[in-house]
């Protein structure tokens, strides 16, 4: 079976990413998507100014569960297989070693995400994956 990551974050960007892969998933026999939702401890929004690094492994479900459910509706709508995943830690380092860990063989992603103070100062997440892994990648305006 064919394994192809799709990160997301909510935004209309993953949206657009969503619909390109389940087209995808569609057209490809075979196919299983893999929904990485990555709780970035620098930018996520706490009630708490601080969490330890357990307590936001056990709050990354949670997180991941909501802002996924977007795309879970438009995967079920469709009756495409999927599973969905939940990392800690910085974007593309964390959907890098998804691709590894997972042995995806490509992924869909959108260019723009909810970080674009962020992709101003250290570049797109984008980018940075298209550097990290050696599966072909993606990208969805």
């Amino acid at each position: 079976m064919k394994k192809i990551l799709v990160p997301f974050d909510g935004s209309d960007n993953a949206l657009r990413a969503i619909h390109y892969a389940a087209t995808v998933a569609i057209d490809t026999a075979g196919v299983e998507l893999v929904l990485l939702h990555v709780l970035d401890p620098m930018t996520f929004k706490s009630p708490a100014t601080l969490l330890s690094p357990d307590e936001l492994s056990r709050l990354c479900p949670v997180e991941a569960a909501h802002i996924i459910e977007p795309a879970r509706q438009i995967l079920d709508l469709a009756d495409i297989r999927y599973t969905i995943r939940c990392r800690v830690g910085a974007a593309a380092g964390a959907i890098a070693s998804e691709v590894y860990e997972s042995q995806c063989d490509g992924v869909i992603m959108g260019t723009r995400g909810m970080g674009a103070i962020a992709n101003l100062m250290i570049g797109s997440v984008a980018s940075h994956v298209v550097h990290l892994v050696h599966v072909p990648v993606t990208l969805i305006k």
